[in-house]
């Protein structure tokens, strides 16, 4: 897998960089921001990004949560473990490792895309027993049709030939490339947002984690667990994600029927970057509807809900 991005280089001016630390669990070096004092509150970011995702979000959050942010394996400026380690169950294994050793147990979890999968996992294999798990456009199920049946073996295949994560990270250098990439979550980033991703898209180590960890992405196991989830699930989605299809709420929530599904109106995949306010106050009122912390006084509405 290559180099990943250099703490020196790609996070010379890293958002909330004052917030960060690098503990070693396993042999495995993370990189984690710590940030703010009260309930402990996880973020787990999704494929491809990393702690830069939270950067508006978290320190609204720090305002009345003890917020950890770490970048996943192979992610950012974590280090990459052996490739087997970066299947869903590894993830979820590693990050629990890491909490443990921090002594760090969260009552509240918040994942976006595929973190909400890790997260999700975590709870199931009681790694992890929070009051409420917050899934922010959740990538909780097997993708159906033609995109399911070509997107694994296609990762596979990235994954398993060397030169391909070097030739997908030159071509995202090109002028325009991580614009139309972002565009086509159904997001609209500012320019910094734009630069941050693209740090990390056209660095070849991070791009073949991401693969890496793409091609291992098992989750119809997940959908055969998830009826067993006994922490609450609210399923937080915009109706403009041109990712995970917004209809996949549904889906979740005949296996779960207890879950909330919260819709953001003309948000998509990246919806915590485009507006994290919105989604602190939303965040908020959820968490004091766990009975984590008190909700504060916010001028914003939030979502949604359909029960």
């Amino acid at each position: 897998m290559g180099e990943g991005p250099r703490w020196d280089r790609e996070g010379r001016d890293w958002p909330n960089r004052e917030a960060s630390c690098f503990p070693v669990e396993a042999g495995l070096r993370w990189h984690l921001q710590v940030m703010g004092q009260g309930p402990r509150l996880l973020l787990v970011h999704g494929t491809g990004a990393a702690t830069h995702s939270w950067r508006g979000l978290a320190p609204l959050l720090a305002e009345h949560f003890e917020v950890l942010a770490p970048d996943l394996p192979g992610h950012g400026f974590t280090a990459a473990p052996p490739a087997a380690d970066l299947s869903l169950p590894g993830m979820a294994r590693a990050l629990g490792g890491l909490l443990r050793r921090l002594g760090k147990a969260p009552e509240l979890v918040v994942g976006h895309s595929a973190g909400a999968a890790i997260l999700a996992r975590m709870c199931l294999d009681r790694l992890i027993t929070p009051r409420a798990l917050i899934s922010l456009n959740g990538a909780l199920l097997p993708l159906r049709g033609m995109p399911g049946h070509f997107f694994a073996p296609a990762a596979r295949l990235a994954a398993a030939t060397p030169l391909l994560p070097r030739f997908f990270a030159w071509r995202a250098a090109a002028p325009g490339a991580v614009e139309r990439l972002v565009h086509s979550t159904g997001s609209t980033l500012d320019t910094a947002g734009i630069e941050l991703y693209r740090r990390l898209v056209t660095n070849s180590g991070h791009v073949g984690a991401a693969l890496t960890m793409m091609a291992k992405w098992d989750l119809a196991a997940l959908q055969r667990d998830l009826s067993h989830l006994r922490s609450p699930l609210y399923l937080v989605v915009g109706d403009r994600d041109w990712t995970v299809p917004p209809s996949d709420t549904e889906r979740v929530r005949q296996l779960l029927p207890q879950a909330q599904i919260i819709t953001l109106a003309k948000l998509g995949h990246l919806a915590h970057e485009e507006r994290p306010a919105e989604l602190a106050t939303l965040i908020h009122r959820l968490a004091a509807e766990a009975g984590v912390g008190t909700e504060p006084d916010h001028r914003h509405p939030g979502g949604q809900v359909s029960s």
